[in-house]
């Protein structure tokens, strides 16, 4: 069985965004030679998050009214984690409900994806550098 592991890193310049992360996964299998397998997409950082939705804007915006209506950013002092000096206690929360990896299965050498699946990386607490881990293992 085969084994590799590849760093993706992001530098979303605002507080929030959605990045379509699949090309960059795809580009990982086929450099890992495995045809059949499993790969493992996770964030790294735990005010950011990875997910499999669909790629349309609406969709996205969607998303980040939900997220805010859940877990507002303001006022920050309602969250006891931005008595430490942060101020993304927030972000913390978004990240649990959005997840912080997904699994896939590798068939034939690519994502064996439904018809509108895609891999995204969601940042919460941006403007800083964050990675994200992708490993694959398979024949």
């Amino acid at each position: 069985m085969k084994s590799y592991r590849k760093e993706l890193w992001f530098n979303v310049p605002t507080r929030r965004g959605f990045l379509n992360i699949t090309p960059q996964v795809r580009e990982a299998i086929l450099e890992s030679g495995v045809t059949e397998g499993l790969c493992l997409v996770n964030s790294m950082h735990i005010t950011s998050s990875v997910f499999i939705n669909d790629d349309e804007s609406g969709l996205h915006e969607d998303y980040e009214k939900w997220l805010e209506k859940l877990a507002p950013h303001a006022p920050i002092n309602q969250y006891k984690h931005n008595n430490t000096g942060e101020d993304n206690g927030d972000a913390h929360l978004k990240r649990q409900v959005m997840g912080r990896e997904v699994v896939t299965a590798i068939t034939k050498g690519d994502l064996d994806f439904g018809p509108w699946e895609q891999i995204f990386y969601g940042e919460f607490d941006g403007k800083r550098r964050k990675r994200v881990l992708i490993k694959i293992i398979g024949e």
